[in-house]
Formats: structure tokens, sequence, C-alpha cells
């Protein structure tokens, strides 16, 4: 087994960012007159609450509100911490240390994004098909297994790819976007002149750009990972 540090440390850090961002939230609770970060907070919850009961009856979507609502916020931050400036420079890397890439934590102009890392975004994504699976034998019993054979038993082979294909597809989009907005903005950061007026044009474009790609990829991944679950836990009409 391969230890990647660096997506391991990035991944502490936006469970911290997390906490404290879920914090401020709920400092100052009240139910009159809330704060901003009260509002925003509850503007999330209420936007996957209406993501599942769009998709599936309350009974069987409350219990996944929790994770959902966990799930876009871990995206989201994820997402935002490769645009984060690194002003550590790469003091780690005098160390040489070679185990788990320690000496490569804050390598780099900026920070690294968890999600520009495949074995995180498989890691959700597999998640999720678990999830899709465990929730549709809750409901539908060995039922759940019959929809691999209709509209006849000689389609068992592209229902299993497409159970295959659905967690990779989550899994690649995600890295895919990340990782390569990534690597665009720290060949901008390399550009000559990059802290005169024409090299912080295009690096504040793409910053924006970013943010929107960002927050748009935790969007999807919740919105198909809600698609997939409704999928497996809602009765069949013939």
């Amino acid at each position: 087994m391969t230890f990647h540090a660096k997506t391991l440390i990035m991944t502490w850090t936006a469970m911290a960012a997390i906490l404290l961002f879920c914090y401020l939230g709920v400092r100052h609770l009240t139910s009159g007159k809330p704060g901003k970060m009260q509002n925003v907070l509850e503007w999330i919850v209420d936007f996957v609450r209406n993501l599942v009961s769009d998709n599936m009856d309350d009974e069987k979507g409350r219990p996944l509100l929790g994770y959902l609502l966990t799930l876009i916020l871990f995206v989201f931050f994820s997402n935002m911490l490769g645009l984060i400036p690194n002003f550590t420079f790469n003091l780690f890397e005098h160390f040489h240390i070679e185990f788990a890439q320690l000496n490569k934590i804050f390598e780099g102009p900026s920070l690294q994004s968890p999600t520009a890392d495949i074995n995180t975004t498989a890691s959700l994504a597999l998640l999720t098909i678990i999830l899709v699976v465990s929730l549709g034998i809750k409901y539908k019993g060995v039922h759940y297994f019959h929809h691999f054979i209709e509209p006849n038993p000689v389609f068992v082979l592209i229902h299993a790819i497409d159970l295959i294909s659905k967690p990779m597809t989550l899994a690649f989009r995600l890295f895919g976007n990340i990782f390569a907005g990534e690597i665009l903005l720290k060949v901008i950061l390399m550009l000559p002149g990059i802290w005169v007026l024409p090299g912080i044009i295009p690096t504040t474009i793409w910053l924006a750009f970013s943010i929107f790609i960002g927050s748009i990829q935790s969007y999807v991944f919740v919105v198909l990972t809600t698609a997939y679950i409704s999928q497996a836990v809602t009765a069949t009409e013939h």
C-alpha cells in the first residue's frame, strides 16, 4: 500500500474547516433572528433537504440527510483547498523524509485538494455505491436484484456494467475536474510577470472560475448520489 501524506493532511484540514464552519453556524443558534453563519448553514440544510424530498419520499430520505450534508460540505471544502496559496515555502522538502512522501506535503504554489487525488474520489464513490446496494436490499429485499434481468435475462451484463460504471464515473468526473483545475492554476502561477498586472488578471479569473467549478462538482456529486439511491429504494412501476 502507498500512503499519500499530502492527501491525508489536506483531508484532515478539510474536516477541521467543516467542523469550524458548523460550530460558527450553531454557536448562537436561535429561533428568532439568526446570524449570518446560521443563515448560511440553514440554507445548506434546506437545499439538501429539498434535493432529497424531490427524489424520494420523506420516510426513506430523512435518514440520508446527515450523510448527504456531510458529503456536499466535504467535497466543497476539499475542492476549495487547492485554491489557497501555499505560504510554507517548501520547508518540508529539506527534511528528505521519504515515507508517505512527507517531504512533499506542502510542495507547490498552492495547497492540494483531497479531491485532486483519485484515491479520495474513488473512496467517496465506493461509499455511494455501497449505500445504494445496501438500501436497495433493505427496502426491496432480494427483489432488488430482479431489475438486473429486466426486461430480459440477457440484459444482466448490461445492468452489471451500469452498476460498476456509476462509481467509476462519479470518481473520475470529480477527480478530473479538480485535478485539471489545479494543474492549470500552477501553470498560470509559473508564467512570467505573475506579480504584475498581466499575471494577476488571468490568475484572478481562473480562481473565480475554479470556485464555480468546485461548487458545481460538489452539487453534481450529491445530486447523482441522491438519484442513484432514489432509483434503488423507489418501487418500480409496471
